[in-house]
């Protein structure tokens, strides 16, 4: 395969694209540019590219190595220590969530399943409504989404969804339940079903295959290996006045001993809902209202697997195709927390440390691997008064955690989506059930189903509850007093400081939110490069 397709990022720095590596440098680093941006994911590689094309200097410090489509061979075992934060066994403080996030050159967007939805108009709303967004509304919106959607490929799959995908639209024809197809971020996709480990024909349209060379093009530069430990700040001015850095080891993990130092006009944080906050709390660095790593949300996730009769692989075919809003739509917005159902692809690995049992029971069930199926729930939090969040704090070592209270809100939620998981399964042919519990039993009917999901526990580590979208902690307002950055980023204290990741949102989403982030940063970025240079014109389309 790495013979047929040509890796841009061995062509790029052949050509001459300025990439560093923090473990290879033998000396410390003092740098400076017009704009330093903290992370490369989605946020940060839009940031990069609108600020590159805008014609100043921009430096990207990424914690993670580079790795690209020549390093992917479709192996939880090579991606997971090399791809993501905690080698994809991060957890909340209490362990109840686990939680999936990127660690690499292009952040979360190597990783992802490639679902991509605008922000829901009835979020918007809210934003509007109950934190005095009034500049965001879906009209405003409509322009940064399409651009986005141009430059990365989105678009409703055209393809056949796969026998796992199928499953969720059979059950939702079944009940009668509204669902549709997911537009996914890809180009010319060979449809192989892992895209979590890393696209290794380039076709997922992620940050390391699009907007980051495209800013490399430009005479932007990359330092990878390289952890923002704090910001300096000059307090009479009110600016950040230097970025201060660790280079790690090749193992992307250790200190080399070796420092760097980044002295720029304007910092742009995009480090992701957890990584950012951490670094203002590392820096000291507080709101007027005391609400970094606040309000951080999670879409907490509840599971359901199923042992269909029919052979549905779900290690093979486009992850997400499939998906159904209709239980975000049975109540309220700010009512019982509302809940969206999609497909997970299901890889070994993986599913060994998520799926209930051990020894020979889980063996057993591993065993019939080709035939399992699991639909998720994805909980909307951060709209029900009594669902608050998260908070971000730091270890001994200045290293984030997230703690993330489970309250009888989100847990009333989890049960009413097992039970709508089940159902939909049965309606679509299962011959047994079982919500991700360790004491759930499978149940071979619907009614045996609501029995059992109605007598667990509802105890963090029993129940199975992941997540792959952190948000909030960074939350934009109208007024410092209630939120710590404006609707463009910009932070109500510091004057050259703007971050563009998904930590600026006040709530969860909604839905998968990497279009959100896409959106909201090349709106940000726009006006930053209006603002530090003003006779150029950003439009990348």
């Amino acid at each position: 395969m790495s013979e047929k397709i040509i890796d841009p990022w061995r062509q790029g720095i052949a050509s001459g694209w300025k990439v560093m590596d923090g473990a290879a440098q033998r000396e410390d680093l003092r740098l400076s540019a017009d704009v330093v941006i903290v992370g490369s994911g989605a946020g940060g590689g839009i940031a990069a590219e609108v600020l590159s094309q805008a014609g100043l200097d921009v430096l990207i410090l990424e914690e993670g190595g580079l790795r690209s489509s020549s390093d992917f061979r479709l192996s939880e075992a090579k991606a997971y220590p090399e791809l993501y934060q905690e080698s994809a066994a991060r957890q909340t403080v209490d362990k109840g969530i686990s939680i999936l996030q990127g660690r690499t050159v292009g952040g979360g967007t190597v990783v992802n399943w490639t679902s991509s939805f605008r922000t829901p108009a009835d979020t918007l709303n809210w934003w509007r409504t109950e934190h005095g967004l009034a500049a965001l509304s879906e009209e405003a919106m409509r322009p940064w989404f399409e651009k986005a959607e141009r430059r990365l490929g989105i678009a409703p799959w055209q393809g056949e969804p796969n026998a796992n995908n199928l499953v969720l639209e059979r059950g939702c024809l079944a009940l009668g339940l509204r669902h549709a197809r997911i537009s996914r971020n890809v180009r010319g996709c060979w449809n192989l079903g892992y895209c979590g480990m890393g696209c290794p024909t380039n076709a997922k349209q992620s940050m390391l295959v699009t907007s980051i060379p495209g800013a490399l093009e430009k005479g932007a530069r990359l330092l990878t290996r390289a952890r923002v430990d704090s910001l300096s700040v000059d307090a009479g001015r009110q600016r950040i006045s230097e970025a201060r850095i660790s280079l790690l080891s090749a193992d992307g993990l250790t200190p080399t001993g070796r420092k760097a130092t980044v002295a720029a006009a304007h910092v742009v944080l995009a480090a992701g809902a957890i990584g950012t906050p951490a670094v203002m709390l590392r820096s000291g660095l507080a709101d007027h209202a005391g609400l970094t790593g606040k309000r951080t949300f999670l879409h907490p996730v509840a599971l359901s697997a199923a042992l269909m009769p029919e052979r549905v692989e779900p290690f093979n075919g486009a992850p997400q195709t499939v998906y159904s809003d209709h239980y975000m739509h049975t109540q309220p917005l700010d009512g019982p927390l509302g809940f969206k159902l999609e497909v997970p692809p299901i890889h070994p690995l993986l599913a060994g440390v998520t799926f209930p049992g051990m020894g020979e029971a889980q063996a057993g069930l591993l065993r019939r691997f080709p035939n399992l199926h699991a639909t998720l729930a994805l909980l909307r939090d951060g709209f029900h008064k009594e669902s608050r969040g998260g908070a971000v704090q730091l270890r001994a070592d200045g290293s984030p955690a997230l703690a993330y209270p489970l309250n009888d809100v989100l847990w009333e939620g989890v049960r009413r989506s097992w039970l709508a998981m089940a159902e939909l399964q049965f309606a679509a042919g299962a011959k047994m059930v079982f919500p991700l519990h360790e004491r759930a039993r499978p149940a071979t009917s619907w009614k045996q189903a609501r029995e059992i999901i109605g007598g667990l526990p509802l105890e963090p580590l029993r129940a199975k509850l992941v997540s792959a979208h952190v948000m909030g902690g960074m939350a934009m307002s109208d007024d410092p007093a209630r939120g710590v950055v404006d609707d463009l980023g910009r932070h109500w204290s510091w004057r050259n400081l703007t971050v563009v990741d998904g930590s600026v949102f006040p709530t969860s989403i909604g839905a998968n939110p990497q279009l959100s982030i896409y959106a909201f940063a090349w709106r940000a970025a726009a006006h930053l490069a209006q603002a530090l240079a003003p006779r150029s014109s950003p439009s990348v389309s």
